[in-house]
């Protein structure tokens, strides 16, 4: 496996940041949950039933949206078009972006904020809600910041690049819930109508045993993306989706992009792979970043279940983000872009185009949220799914980086931190 010099290098739970992360003790804590919820995933899973008819916004929530850059712009229209929402205060890294978020979403200037520390200006700012849609390394900290001060959170993916990160997520959630708060992340695959009925099926027992899973992430769009040479500091990386490319700020890409394929496998499933072995290389010439070209990682269950994970960032000719499902009476497929259906067996379902997933995934889910904070539910049912599907991620990218079989268990035992340098950064 070619090595990439510009990774950071890891740390163990003994080196965590008290500023960012949980303490030691909370997260074995969280840990141990995880792990109970690797043999049986929670009963209902968001998108087990169909989304309810829209209901007519009841009152305006106060939201403060921390990342205004391109997903964060996007998903403001879709706030602001909800009905529900009143963004009053924003943040941004970049003083020109909050500011020109600002003046397009008609937000006060004195309530847009700039630099690291800006999301905390946010939080005093009087808001009720928070949307965290800016670079995923300061997710949870950010996260868990927003709980503490008792704010309802809509979180984009992925929600972690480390498994520390994805543990102070898991506690955060937890809270919310205690705290009579709600905490939802943004993933659209389990949102769509057809891949609900397609997953409803296999529930029902459709595929009869089930033999094997296939999943495809990367796609040639991942090449489109700029990986300009770094600079004295990583700022030019923060802006633009360039940190996609970067372990320490993103994940990389088998986390940042395939997490929604994965995440699809794992809300059908409804159970963790026990381990992962696999192989991965940089291919592209002058390489900036860490990112991986090509990765495929193998996944083994408990039963000996198998499920092969394909990553390309390099020019293909067909589309990312493909879940397939194989049993012994039928076969299944659930998808981002294109078709999604169950071919064979007692239960075959020709299925349906799954239709603009990207924009509809995230007004269902803002709909889904606002809804959920003013008829008072705060179970939070999407929480433990995302982080296991980003441990599942995790745990290909970290087989794959190594060339090694790796079990869960051993990962969640390292609890490495992988530590982005913010040396020189505006705080």
């Amino acid at each position: 496996m070619e090595k990439n010099e510009t990774r950071p290098a890891l740390e163990t739970s003994g080196g965590m940041s008290r500023r960012r992360f949980i303490s030691g003790l909370a997260a074995s804590t969280a840990s141990a949950s995880l792990f109970g919820a690797a043999t049986g995933m929670a009963q209902e899973q968001p998108g087990d039933k169909p989304a309810e008819a829209p209901k007519p916004p009841e009152r305006k929530i106060k939201l403060g949206i921390i990342g205004c850059g391109g997903r964060g712009s996007f998903l403001a229209g879709f706030f602001r078009k909800h009905g529900g929402y009143e963004i009053h205060a924003v943040a941004d890294y970049f003083p020109e972006v909050v500011n020109a978020f600002g003046n397009a979403n008609g937000v006060d200037k004195a309530r847009c904020f700039s630099t690291l520390s800006g999301y905390k200006r946010v939080i005093e700012s009087g808001i009720e809600a928070i949307a965290i849609e800016d670079v995923p390394c300061f997710y949870a900290e950010q996260a868990e910041a927003a709980v503490a001060a008792g704010l309802h959170v809509y979180m984009a993916k992925p929600i972690a690049a480390d498994v520390p990160s994805c543990l102070s997520i898991l506690a955060s959630g937890k809270l919310a819930t205690k705290k009579n708060l709600c905490f939802l992340m943004d993933y659209q695959m389990p949102t769509d109508p057809v891949n609900i009925e397609v997953a409803k099926r296999i529930w029902d027992g459709a595929l009869g045993r089930r033999i094997a899973v296939t999943t495809l992430g990367g796609g040639s769009g991942a090449t489109a993306r700029p990986d300009p040479p770094k600079d004295k500091t990583i700022e030019s990386r923060l802006r633009g989706g360039i940190w996609n490319n970067d372990i320490a700020l993103s994940g990389e890409w088998c986390v940042a992009y395939d997490v929604h394929c994965i995440d699809a496998a794992v809300w059908v499933l409804r159970r963790l792979p026990v381990s992962a072995a696999g192989y991965s290389r940089i291919l592209r010439p002058n390489p900036q970043s860490d990112m991986q070209d090509v990765e495929f990682v193998t996944y083994e269950f408990e039963d000996g279940m198998l499920w092969n994970h394909q990553s390309l960032s390099i020019p293909d000719h067909g589309r990312s983000l493909v879940t397939n499902f194989h049993g012994d009476a039928a076969s299944a497929q659930l998808s981002y872009w294109g078709k999604s259906f169950l071919r064979g067996g007692p239960k075959h379902y020709g299925g349906g185009e799954v239709e603009s997933l990207y924009d509809r995934g995230a007004v269902r889910n803002i709909a889904e949220f606002y809804n959920a904070i003013t008829e008072g539910r705060f179970d939070n049912p999407t929480v433990q799914r995302s982080v296991d599907s980003t441990l599942t991620a995790i745990l290909g990218r970290e087989a794959a980086l190594r060339g090694k079989r790796l079990t869960m268990a051993e990962l969640i035992k390292e609890n490495a931190k992988i530590e982005p340098d913010l040396t020189g950064l505006k705080t």
